[in-house]
């Protein structure tokens, strides 16, 4: 059933409990001494319309989020300081960080808060308990406020007390706007696809993408494999791949997967050429098809053949769904195949959504993350739910009635 929405609460006079992904990269003129700003705030850009929205209808808002791996103890490295003094700026009002996420101190600046105010909680895995899920630490979160919104897509594969065991004592539990965005792109992929649907598959581990392939053959029409995953199905069907990357310990699974496609008769697309070097770093590259890879060589982008033939696949597709790059698109060198094809997915006329972090910043390099269909910075509940599983944040929210 659909799930509740933030938009179906009658937020007057009430005290939000938001879960945010402020999970933000820091840096600074002088780290070390404790200066850190916020590196990137696309994530607290992200935020913001759920949080003006509560605040527009007349909520006070208590903020939540993790940073980093702290380890369940304080670290002023992982203080949420920065985003709140971002956040003041973006918003153009106090955020005053607490000194805790829970305790009577926390409490009573909750209960002190009037509509309109924000008060952002100091980082939630401080606490061990944050991450065992803890439920007496997932109460004293819940004594905060009135009624809950999760609006982290992005942590909503970890079962953690922020996520799912606080909605067992504070409800109704909504979806955020970003939450619902996320849930209705998505399932318009899995549940509604218009076809044909494509799924472009990239990035180096192929293990953390191979119960995602084997998923998507019940799904999808076509597979297209780049990126240093593809070596390891390249390995499968027998090809020499120099020193590409290449987990062994998967070469007989992804056979088993590239035989169950064509059980099922499913296209999967590989690379038939590659950009090949001695290293990422490296100034000289050249071309070479896949049957001719030198051994003292790795594949670190595919080739021109290989872009030509994935964006044919393309034509005439109704849905793409993209997660991870063809090749090493952070150097200028092994870009183009990544860039090329992000290009091509635009052009293509499709409704498409491109998830995880490396993908979203290769689409932004290409210059076309406007025209794409829908950007998920989610990097493994994005996988998770393509992957068919139950995500405990999504699934612990309120059934809309």
């Amino acid at each position: 059933m659909p799930k509740l929405s933030v938009e179906d609460l009658d937020l007057g006079g009430k005290r939000v409990f938001l879960r945010v992904d402020l999970n933000v990269p820091l840096a600074g003129p002088r780290p070390e001494a404790g200066e850190w700003q916020v590196a990137d705030d696309t994530r607290l850009q992200a935020a913001l319309p759920t949080l003006l929205y509560c605040l527009k209808g007349g909520a006070s808002v208590i903020l939540a989020s993790h940073l980093g791996r702290p380890k369940g103890k304080p670290a002023p490295k992982y203080s949420l300081a920065p985003v709140a003094r971002r956040l003041e700026e973006l918003l153009g009002q106090s955020v005053p960080l607490a000194p805790d996420c829970v305790g009577e101190a926390v409490e009573a600046r909750a209960r002190s808060l009037e509509p309109g105010q924000v008060l952002l909680l100091e980082n939630l895995r401080f606490h061990p308990e944050e991450e065992a899920n803890d439920a007496a630490f997932a109460q004293a979160l819940a004594r905060l406020a009135d009624c809950y919104v999760n609006d982290a897509f992005a942590a909503a594969h970890r079962a953690h007390a922020s996520i799912e065991a606080i909605t067992r004592y504070l409800s109704p539990a909504a979806a955020g706007l970003l939450m619902r965005r996320e849930l209705e792109a998505l399932g318009r992929i899995i549940e509604r696809p218009e076809r044909p649907l494509v799924s472009l598959l990239g990035g180096e581990k192929v293990s953390d993408k191979l119960a995602l392939v084997e998923h998507l053959l019940e799904k999808v029409d076509t597979v297209l494999i780049g990126g240093g995953m593809a070596f390891t199905f390249l390995r499968a069907l027998g090809h020499g791949v120099g020193r590409s990357l290449v987990e062994p310990e998967r070469i007989e699974l992804a056979r088993r997967v590239l035989g169950e496609a064509s059980r099922r008769g499913k296209s999967v697309g590989l690379p038939v050429d590659a950009v090949v070097a001695e290293s990422p770093e490296s100034v000289e590259s050249r071309t070479v098809g896949i049957r001719e890879m030198p051994e003292d060589l790795m594949g670190l982008d595919i080739g021109p053949l290989t872009l030509a033939r994935f964006t044919q696949a393309l034509g005439g597709v109704k849905t793409v769904v993209w997660n991870g790059p063809m090749g090493v698109f952070e150097q200028p060198r092994f870009a183009r195949g990544t860039v090329d094809l992000a290009r091509a997915v635009v052009a293509c006329g499709a409704f498409s959504v491109v998830g995880g972090g490396a993908t979203v910043a290769a689409v932004q390099q290409a210059g076309v993350a406007e025209k794409i269909g829908y950007l998920s910075t989610a990097g493994g509940a994005f996988l998770e739910f393509l992957e068919g599983r139950i995500l405990p944040g999504v699934a612990a929210l309120t059934e809309r009635a």
